[in-house]
């Protein structure tokens, strides 16, 4: 126990270095959002929270009569859920509904908006709503938001992210563009795709790669677990030697036994940080504002 509290200490320690110098990204998933557990402090309604996956995906679902058109269909598969019901009705009206979840009376958890007051001057997502972007204007902050798109598109101006003006890239899309949104089986063989083209046509900008390969990168919201964030972290660092790379930390409260051992004892391409947002998250907050995250 007091080994696995100097190794969240230690690295703490290490992001906050990252942070400060504003030389740290920030990766967000969609488990930002969860609910606080038993006991917290912090409060974030149920009816203020998006669905992460399993949840979005059951409720599209249950909307496209998913049990009755193909019963054998697994109703938490988010993708073949999603794209059941872009076939059932359509592509705009999937989108609506991804909308109605994750993005309409929506808010920014304590979390969200404890991460937005830092120093972080680029963040990559994969959520597809507004909510860190909003958290981010409340802080005081103007984000220069990029979306990935299946297109040639170059709009954005990556040059010298600060945290006062962070770029957030939005690398699976956002809900006010539907050609973006990255969310069926589809979609993901199309994203996986481009991702391999070369530039100009690599949807990655060139400028946030040399921040990938230059700066600490911190997982918050995700579970390795999920095989299309393994994918989507092998595609961004492929052909990129291991000792050319800074560090890079997850924080998962519960991580996998097997993909701990070969992503960070073997292959060494991360550092696990075993606690769940809502700890991790006012700890680092703490070290960087010198005050305690107020609930």
């Amino acid at each position: 126990m007091a080994s696995a509290t100097s190794d969240v200490s230690r690295a703490l320690d290490l992001v906050g270095e990252g942070v400060r110098a504003q030389e740290c990204i920030l990766f967000l998933g969609a488990g930002v959002h969860a609910s606080p557990p038993a006991g917290s402090a912090f409060s974030y309604p149920p009816q203020r929270r998006p669905p992460i996956g399993s949840t979005l995906s059951r409720e599209l679902a249950r909307k496209c009569g998913l049990a009755e058109r193909l019963p054998r269909e697994d109703p938490s598969n988010l993708q073949r859920v999603a794209l059941a019901y872009e076939i059932a009705f359509s592509r705009a009206r999937l989108v609506d509904a991804v909308r109605d979840a994750v993005q309409v009376d929506k808010q920014p958890s304590p979390m969200l908006r404890a991460l937005a007051q830092l120093d972080f001057p680029v963040v990559i997502t994969t959520n597809y709503d507004q909510l860190f972007e909003k958290a981010l204007a409340d802080a005081g902050k103007q984000p220069r938001v990029a979306i990935y798109t299946p297109r040639l598109e170059e709009t954005t101006d990556y040059r010298k992210p600060t945290a006062q003006s962070p770029i957030v890239f939005k690398i699976h899309g956002d809900i006010s563009r539907p050609e973006t949104i990255v969310i069926t089986d589809e979609d993901y063989i199309d994203f996986v795709l481009r991702m391999s083209n070369k530039e100009p046509y690599d949807p990655l900008p060139r400028r946030l790669k040399v921040y990938l390969t230059d700066w600490t990168t911190l997982f918050v919201g995700y579970s390795l677990l999920d095989y299309n964030l393994r994918l989507l972290f092998k595609t961004l660092r492929w052909k990129i030697d291991n000792a050319n790379l800074p560090d890079m930390y997850s924080v998962d409260f519960a991580p996998d036994p097997l993909i701990m051992d070969v992503w960070q004892r073997q292959r060494r391409y991360l550092k696990f940080i075993a606690q769940d947002v809502w700890a991790f998250v006012p700890r680092l907050y703490e070290l960087l504002a010198g005050k305690e995250l107020s609930p």
